[in-house]
């Protein structure tokens, strides 16, 4: 482990060297490049030097507890020994992290879809507050939220929803929440009084770049329709609405939310490869079951993650046993403890992996 984190230390000197050379700042792609590069390894870095720092610390204090004698100086230099020690020890634990095989799509924006599952309107009215849980949390990031389509009822409910989540290392954080969310409580519908089980689903995908797919524009249908819903007099009475159809998967996506024919045909497209990319990211899911099975739950859409208990105030992620008693900050975004836990439970399966 040591030997490669010194290569690293060297490989982020010599970046630092390059990226101060008048040549490399001439050749914008290059610069860009090195930068993101410099920027994925200076944590590792940082937490390195860090922990040197300590080893020296605890050999410069055994050292000076050899020659010294008086009493009330040994005791601070045990102090200062113990305390080293500690730090080492939380130190190795986080370079170990830091050295995990990062996940390619990190850093990627998202593509999220939801959609009501059994339940009827009361699972259209809570994909609806799931995504606006999710918009609010968009929103804390300061990422940018962008709807493709929806698919309304009347009382407010979504039976379907997808949208685009733009912002730095979107989907380290989102990729977790793939699955199906339950949500318990008494449906304003409801006269009696009884608790009533509803489900969605959610799919969190990574945006693929035109290298990560190959698409042939040939094996698309497009078709444009008149947009419905809400909107603008303009959305409304012009044939801007693009519906694609990818005929070799049967793959359908439909764009209506801008003006815009073309920029809703740009949109289906970006859906169309996200979902091409997420399948045969399934596929690879599946032929490493075992990878799979380490994981916390980013790769099965079928898999019960979460329940959303209203008369308890409790949120439960079976994934991880946690159980939190604040539903309504959860509902309005604040899902920050969640995924934190998912993503510290994700890597001690990996470390206890890699240690086996």
């Amino acid at each position: 482990m040591f030997d490669k984190l010194e290569d690293l230390l060297i490989r982020f000197e010599e970046i630092l060297n390059m990226l101060n050379d008048p040549s490399v700042i001439a050749d914008q792609q290059r610069f860009q490049k090195l930068l993101k590069e410099q920027g994925s390894l200076q944590p590792l870095v940082d937490t390195y030097r860090e922990y040197k720092k300590c080893r020296q610390t605890i050999e410069d204090s055994l050292a000076m507890l050899e020659e010294e004698s008086d009493e009330e100086m040994r005791e601070m230099l045990k102090e200062e020994l113990s305390d080293a020690k500690k730090e080492v020890e939380e130190l190795e634990k986080q370079l170990k992290i830091l050295l995990l095989p990062k996940d390619p799509n990190d850093d990627k924006n998202v593509i999220v879809e939801i959609r009501a599952g059994a339940g009827g309107d009361e699972a259209a009215l809570f994909a609806a507050e799931v995504y606006r849980m999710y918009v609010h949390y968009a929103e804390s990031q300061r990422w940018r939220v962008e709807t493709m389509d929806v698919e309304e009822i009347g009382i407010g409910g979504m039976k379907y929803v997808s949208f685009m989540i733009t912002g730095q290392g979107a989907y380290s954080k989102l990729k977790y929440e793939s699955g199906v969310h339950r949500v318990q409580r008494v449906p304003e519908t409801e006269s009696g009084g009884r608790i009533h089980t509803s489900t969605i689903t959610v799919a969190i995908m990574p945006e693929a770049e035109e290298v990560d797919v190959k698409l042939d524009l040939n094996d698309c249908k497009f078709d444009v329709f008149r947009a419905s819903g809400n909107g603008g007099q303009c959305v409304n009475t012009t044939d801007s609405a693009v519906r694609l159809t990818h005929i070799p998967t049967g793959i359908v996506i439909s764009c209506q939310d801008e003006k815009s024919q073309l920029k809703n045909k740009d949109k289906a497209l970006k859906v169309l490869r996200a979902k091409l990319y997420d399948l045969e990211m399934q596929k690879a899911h599946d032929a490493e079951a075992e990878a799979r099975r380490s994981q916390v739950g980013t790769g099965d859409r079928s898999e019960k993650i979460r329940t959303y208990n209203f008369p308890q105030g409790r949120v439960t992620d079976h994934r991880i046993n946690l159980t939190l008693y604040k539903l309504e900050k959860i509902m309005n975004g604040d899902i920050q403890e969640i995924i934190d836990s998912c993503i510290a439970a994700d890597q001690a399966a990996k470390l206890a992996k890699m240690n086996e």
